[in-house]
């Protein structure tokens, strides 16, 4: 089996012993150290670590302090995380359907989608590149919303040269399977002094200092094992990209013209970090997207269907008067369609003809 995802962290051991070695296991220098190089990454001034890639979106919606009807416009083609955050602050959320070249909210959706109570643009910088900054940020600006990023798949991509997370308040997940891993963690990013420390304080229990209390906080800490983890990762992180990159590169000329298969864009101005390789299987090719997946996995390539439906589309959901539904056709069409194929940096060029020829097998 040609897996979806592979996981190296080999390089971290000897900063994990130091770690170990100092007794400072918990949130310490190591932390700091981290945060202080992904703060460059992102281009930013300053980066609080947290436990996680959710956690990280939760607290950015808590640090507003939005008040009960609040409503966060955001992508309905996205992990369950997006929407569980929104949730757990204690705002509502509002989706505006995608853009099928990028995979991210439309700008023209999102127009439509604000209203009266509307306080925060999310856009999802979905699969490694960014939405459509261009036209959103002047968006958020002529309606006075607060741009939160969720950057969970995007760390090192750009738009017009500017990072993804720096456009706004910038939300990254560390989880095991992204191009920056810490196991589980997460960074918010933000050249706002206040907000970052508003953030530091937050996560802390609310303790600016030992028993200094000065807000209703949290323990959203993350440890100087899981900083050291991800400490070797981000020094490579070009080299990481730069390998996807060339993947991703050699998977769409091996299959850009097969019939019913539309392989991923990049789009002007943006580098794309190819967290996940998303080709859409249409209504011309031979087999739905799920035959078609069942079909690579049985000859042997790892495949992924990121995502299967739209965020809401759930019992668990539907009933929520926080969630409020909309018509989102080109979001529902793109979940019956897209899978993602191997892209990670250890494929050989082997195996990627391998999948290259697999797919022109199975959709011949």
């Amino acid at each position: 089996m040609i897996p979806i995802t592979v996981v190296d962290v080999g390089d971290a051991e000897p900063l994990v012993l130091e770690v170990l070695r100092s007794g400072v296991i918990a949130q310490g220098p190591m932390v700091k150290r981290f945060e202080d190089l992904f703060a460059q990454v992102a281009g930013v001034e300053h980066a609080v670590a947290v436990n996680n890639g959710t956690t990280a979106l939760v607290a950015s919606v808590q640090a507003l302090d939005l008040q009960p009807g609040d409503e966060v416009v955001t992508s309905p083609f996205t992990f369950v995380a997006t929407l569980n955050a929104i949730l757990e602050a204690g705002a509502t959320a509002r989706f505006a359907d995608i853009d099928a070249e990028d995979f991210n909210v439309d700008p023209a959706a999102v127009a439509a989608a604000v209203g009266p109570r509307t306080k925060v643009l999310m856009p999802v910088h979905l699969y490694g590149q960014t939405a459509d900054m261009g036209k959103l940020v002047p968006l958020a600006e002529e309606h006075g919303l607060t741009i939160i990023e969720d950057s969970a798949q995007a760390v090192g991509a750009t738009f017009d040269g500017r990072a993804a997370g720096s456009f706004g308040i910038g939300c990254f997940s560390l989880y095991a399977t992204k191009n920056v891993t810490t196991a589980e963690g997460g960074v918010i990013t933000t050249s706002d002094a206040a907000l970052a420390d508003k953030l530091r304080v937050m996560r802390n229990q609310g303790m600016r200092a030992r028993y200094q209390y000065e807000m209703a906080g949290h323990n959203y800490r993350l440890t100087d094992l899981h900083a050291a983890v991800g400490i070797p990762q981000l020094e490579r992180l070009a080299d990481i990209n730069a390998k996807r990159s060339a993947n991703a590169e050699a998977l769409s000329a091996g299959l850009a013209d097969i019939p019913g298969l539309r392989v991923p864009a990049v789009l002007p101005g943006r580098t794309h970090v190819w967290h996940q390789y998303t080709v859409l299987v249409t209504e011309d090719a031979k087999v739905d997207r799920d035959e078609f997946a069942a079909k690579l996995t049985e000859k042997g390539i790892g495949n992924g269907t990121y995502y299967p439906k739209v965020v809401f589309d759930y019992d668990c959901y539907r009933d929520n008067p926080n969630v409020i539904t909309s018509d989102v056709p080109v979001a529902s069409r793109v979940a019956q369609q897209a899978l993602s194929l191997p892209v990670h940096p250890k494929l050989t060029t082997e195996q990627i003809d391998t999948i290259v020829a697999t797919v022109r097998e199975v959709l011949a």
